[in-house]
């Protein structure tokens, strides 16, 4: 026979003594923690009675639940600050998107299908074929790209961007800042102080160029027939593959798939001698997908309308990188994992044009594998200046109080923009930055 528990009210214990039933009782604990709240449940059950007066069983159970508050999530979508994006070094391989043990299971399954002798499955785009639903997409990230270069040339009338001589510092100020981090060949002569020149929309959208192929699963470029191929803005040459039709930079467009197994094609559908109607071409028809000479090409704005070029610009910016994260994720781009070249299609080129960290071990060949969205697209961070007719940022203790933005970000901003939320946690908007004086005594 069950006792009344002390903290149960007598009547929810009254049907318990009249026959059988089923229920859960609850009540919270003082004891516990405010920063988890529990909640302590007992579930009674008690088998009807015969008429013998035996009772089948009896069961007694607790459990103890985490009740979780709906408002926490909504603060975890926007932190309040974020730490500033890691400076990858030079002298090391960059890190795989993907896990290198994805990597080698997907290749030992391809490997155990070949050996079988079947084919491959593969779905549009990998198999030659367009994407149907990415077609809109890739218009759309085009357009937004001239949107963009435009905006960014007749912003840079009236937004000063400065940037270093000897390295690939960036600041979009009145002035450049005092910070003592310069990285290039003559730093120690200034001090690693930078050496400030007026910048260029390239400062800004960091040119990433890729070459231009009419058919990505044809014949691979080699290193002695490079100079036979374009070289294009990489987003671009994304959007061709993806369905777009420019007709200086034609794209061959497949009616059957082609058949793989393993690694090795076995049915292309047959070579295609690779039209080249841009030798007659009108080179002015092209320049708006190039970022070359932009702030010649557009006029200076008038003052009424620098807030709406902005946030145009800055409209065009989530657009070109909310479409490119799209169409990465179903159409193959190559990277190389020591230097900052990129290839649109399914292999990478074998031009041997790689510098970087053990490049002789290499031959000058690249180290491909798959690229992420900011290789194609830079963010290319820059510092956010708060006030940028104050005075100039200091180095030192004051750094660790600063933010850092997106360039784009940080222009379109300074021009009068509304930017989206995920950049405000890593500006440090609520951090107040103290004299130097008393950095000093922060902890």
């Amino acid at each position: 026979m069950f006792h009344k528990p002390p903290t149960v009210s007598s009547a929810l214990w009254e049907p318990y003594q009249k026959g059988a039933c089923l229920c859960t009782i609850e009540f919270k604990r003082t004891q516990l923690s405010a920063a988890s709240s529990y909640s302590v449940g007992f579930k009674f059950e008690h088998g009807k009675l015969h008429k013998g007066g035996s009772i089948l069983g009896t069961i007694f159970s607790a459990s103890r639940k985490p009740r979780v508050e709906p408002t926490l999530r909504k603060r975890e979508a926007y932190p309040q600050n974020v730490d500033l994006p890691p400076v990858l070094p030079k002298q090391k391989k960059k890190p795989y998107p993907i896990p290198f043990k994805k990597i080698k299971q997907v290749a030992k399954e391809d490997k155990k299908l070949a050996e079988m002798g079947i084919e491959k499955p593969l779905d549009p785009p990998k198999n030659g074929l367009l994407a149907p639903d990415l077609i809109p997409v890739a218009y759309k990230v085009l357009d937004a790209w001239k949107v963009l270069i435009k905006g960014l040339g007749q912003l840079l009338y009236v937004i000063p961007v400065y940037s270093c001589n000897e390295c690939s510092e960036v600041h979009v100020s009145h002035s450049g800042h005092h910070m003592q981090d310069c990285l290039g060949p003559t730093n120690s002569k200034r001090r690693s102080f930078h050496s400030w020149i007026k910048g260029s929309i390239n400062d800004i959208l960091v040119p990433i160029e890729a070459y231009h192929l009419y058919d990505p699963f044809g014949r691979r470029i080699k290193h002695e027939t490079r100079f036979q191929y374009d070289r294009i803005p990489a987003i671009v040459e994304l959007c061709i593959q993806a369905g777009v039709e420019i007709p200086e930079y034609p794209s061959r467009r497949r009616t059957k798939p082609i058949r793989m197994i393993g690694r090795k094609v076995i049915d292309r559908g047959g070579l295609v001698e690779e039209p080249q109607p841009w030798r007659a071409a009108n080179p002015s028809s092209l320049v708006d997908l190039d970022t070359h000479g932009a702030c010649e090409r557009f006029p200076p704005p008038l003052p009424s309308d620098i807030p709406k070029i902005a946030q145009e610009t800055m409209d065009a910016y989530e657009t070109v990188r909310f479409g490119v994260t799209k169409l990465m994720k179903k159409y193959t781009v190559k990277a190389c994992g020591y230097c900052t070249e990129v290839h649109v299609g399914p292999w990478g080129h074998n031009a041997k044009l790689c510098g970087e960290f053990k490049h002789q071990w290499r031959d000058g060949k690249h180290g491909w594998q798959d690229a992420t969205v900011d290789e194609v697209f830079p963010p290319n961070y820059v510092w956010h200046v708060k006030d940028p007719k104050g005075p100039p940022m200091k180095g030192g203790a004051l750094k660790k109080f600063y933010g850092k933005a997106p360039a784009v970000v940080e222009v379109c901003l300074q021009a009068g923009a509304q930017i989206p939320e995920k950049y405000k946690p890593m500006m440090r908007l609520d951090i107040v930055v103290p004299d130097s004086e008393e950095a000093q005594l922060v902890a």
